[in-house]
């Protein structure tokens, strides 16, 4: 079976590294930008060169997640999980095809990561939460129990929502940041508490 990984960058060659601690052979990786190249002593392919079998997007944009997972499954490829060893998913955990779980994270019990959400190293998951499709967790985050996170989160580096909240469809947590309320859809937040990124135009 052939497995392709999607994103050539930091995420795609941190998908790699999940891929062979678990015993898993990569056939190429699928870059537009990088065709042609040799990438970690793989090739690289352009996303239509890819034969039959599965892929796994390892890039951390939610929208190119979607559009690419899209593309390839048009070609006939499908979805593939994957899962470090060195993580932990505790029992009554559901992950929906797509999705990556990086080395030392932690998803606890009753967790439900829908399609193509990522959770990156060291990030936890608290009991009973939900990733939507394409829902990112950043490294060393830590999102306490039953948090909703929608479409298209991404939750920063080192953030923490706090227990019970919604992070809407593609909003942003700023890295450190401390969610102690639901954030809204499309909306960037920042600080401890967190708080609404201003910009020029706010003022």
């Amino acid at each position: 079976m052939q497995l392709y990984i999607c994103g050539a960058g930091g995420v795609g060659r941190e998908a790699l590294d999940t891929a062979l601690a678990a015993a898993l052979t990569v056939t190429a990786f699928l870059d537009d930008a990088r065709a042609g190249e040799q990438v970690r002593g793989l090739p690289v392919l352009r996303p239509d060169e890819a034969g039959g079998g599965e892929y796994l997007v390892g890039i951390a944009a939610p929208a190119a997640r979607a559009r690419l997972a899209l593309l390839l499954e048009r070609q006939g490829l499908r979805p593939a999980t994957l899962v470090h060893p060195r993580a932990v998913i505790a029992p009554d955990t559901v992950l929906a095809p797509g999705c990556l779980v990086q080395a030392n994270a932690y998803v606890s019990s009753s967790v439900t990561l829908g399609p193509h959400a990522q959770v990156h190293y060291n990030a936890t998951i608290g009991h009973d939460s939900v990733l939507d499709a394409r829902a990112t967790v950043y490294p060393g985050a830590n999102i306490s129990g039953n948090v909703h996170l929608c479409a298209g989160a991404t939750v920063g580096s080192n953030a923490v929502v706090l227990q019970g909240l919604t992070i809407g469809p593609d909003a942003f947590v700023g890295a450190g940041a401390v969610v102690t309320r639901d954030v809204p859809a499309r909306t960037t937040v920042v600080g401890a508490p967190a708080r609404p990124l201003r910009t020029p135009a706010d003022d």
